[in-house]
């Protein structure tokens, strides 16, 4: 579905004049200028406020009526808000001088509550819901923060399993992952269901037996057309069937999970807000919840999204392909194991190895688990050599191409 990215960021800076916060909206090419444009549309939210109160601010921004009519909280105008509320909690951060994610974590239940909109999403998550699963959490949040800066998160990799790649190197690039100690891997399918067979026959002859093998399909196929080639592939065990159709279609998603159990249905990348992954919870359409820190309304809608899987008791598996989106996600993951879930039993983080050189606090993954990050913020600012060079349509990477 993605043939031809140029991976791409609509990027923002808040400064207070002591400290800056940086966000972005990912993209892949084309439309980029349209969304630095619904970013720059939200400055009257931002300059010249006091934005101490990121709950408040956050529903300001979303709630704007006109603005609203765009989506309503979806496509663009949503990424825009997401984009500057990141920002502004990465601002939060740095004045408190502490990684996103232990801020977070260090914060009382009543106030994570607050930063979250419950309205569409109460029927299944009230805000004594939150209380109680946040308050159930806190005992041993001390103890779980000390053995996440020792042990780090469960890292998954990507990069072995890019189409296009010949056998050899698909053998080459499996073989690396598990050196480097990944305990999942995932390949891309969706383009030929005869090259799909054989290259997961490689993987699985690579990996051995029981080995996770996830399949990432990207939105290719109708509901009939996922059935039939998950099935295919089913004598090569996919740990899970990622994206296997159209990310608004919470029916058929739940259509495609009964057809194909026990492989699970794993999506979220594409999901456009908290109400979408409220309807693909109650119809058990998915068995692993793949949120994006970009895509929905940043931090406080991830807050949400984290609350209602946890209800549901379903593993938040991030997705994090793309510019900078494995700094961010980490943050989100390492919050939920210390004070949302407890547990990091069956959740992984992906991990796609490029482009962190362009980040002043670039992720860290050793023997396939990311390192918590330590550094204040939210690993989100890139370096200014980077933004010069890259920055359309003058920088010189765009002059001299």
């Amino acid at each position: 579905m993605n043939p031809d990215p140029d991976y791409s960021a609509a990027y923002v800076v808040l400064s207070d004049g002591e400290c800056e916060g940086h966000g972005f909206a990912f993209t892949i090419g084309r439309g980029n200028d349209i969304q630095t444009a619904a970013i720059r549309a939200l400055e009257p939210y931002v300059l010249g406020r006091d934005v101490s109160d990121l709950g408040a601010l956050y529903k300001e921004m979303v709630y704007d009526s006109q603005l609203r009519w765009l989506g309503p909280e979806k496509g663009v105008m949503h990424m825009a808000i997401s984009a500057v509320v990141n920002a502004l909690w990465d601002l939060k951060a740095k004045r408190a001088g502490k990684p996103l994610w232990r801020l977070l974590a260090e914060m009382s239940p009543e106030e994570i509550v607050g930063l979250v909109d419950f309205r569409y999403i109460g029927d299944e998550l009230t805000p004594d819901e939150a209380l109680e699963i946040l308050r159930r959490a806190e005992p041993g949040r001390a103890e779980r923060i000390e053995k996440l800066l020792e042990t780090g998160y469960p890292a998954y990799t990507t990069s072995p399993g890019w189409l296009g790649y010949d056998d050899e190197k698909l053998r080459r690039l499996c073989k690396e992952a598990l050196d480097d100690g990944f305990k999942q891997i995932k390949l891309k399918v969706g383009a030929d269901l005869e090259d799909d067979v054989r290259r997961m026959r490689i993987a699985r002859e690579v990996c051995g037996e029981g080995f996770p093998i996830a399949i990432d399909a990207n939105q290719r196929w109708d509901v009939g057309a996922a059935i039939h080639w998950i099935k295919a592939l089913s004598p090569y065990s996919p740990h899970w069937v990622e994206e296997p159709t159209s990310p608004d279609d919470v029916l058929g998603h739940a259509t495609i999970a009964r057809a194909i159990a026990p492989i699970p249905v794993a999506t979220g990348e594409h999901v456009q807000n908290r109400v979408i992954f409220k309807q693909l919870l109650q119809k058990r359409a998915l068995s692993y919840l793949q949120l994006d820190a970009a895509r929905v309304a940043g931090v406080n809608e991830n807050i949400a999204i984290l609350l209602l899987a946890a209800k549901f008791g379903v593993p938040v598996c991030p997705h994090a392909g793309g510019v900078g989106l494995c700094e961010l996600v980490q943050h989100l993951s390492m919050f939920d194991y210390v004070s949302v879930t407890g547990t990091m039993e069956n959740r992984v983080i992906e991990y796609v190895d490029h482009l962190h050189e362009h980040f002043t606090d670039p992720v860290v993954v050793e023997n396939g688990v990311y390192r918590a990050p330590l550094a204040p913020g939210f690993s989100a600012e890139m370096r200014p050599e980077s933004i010069a060079a890259h920055v359309f349509p003058d920088g010189p990477v765009w002059r001299d191409s």
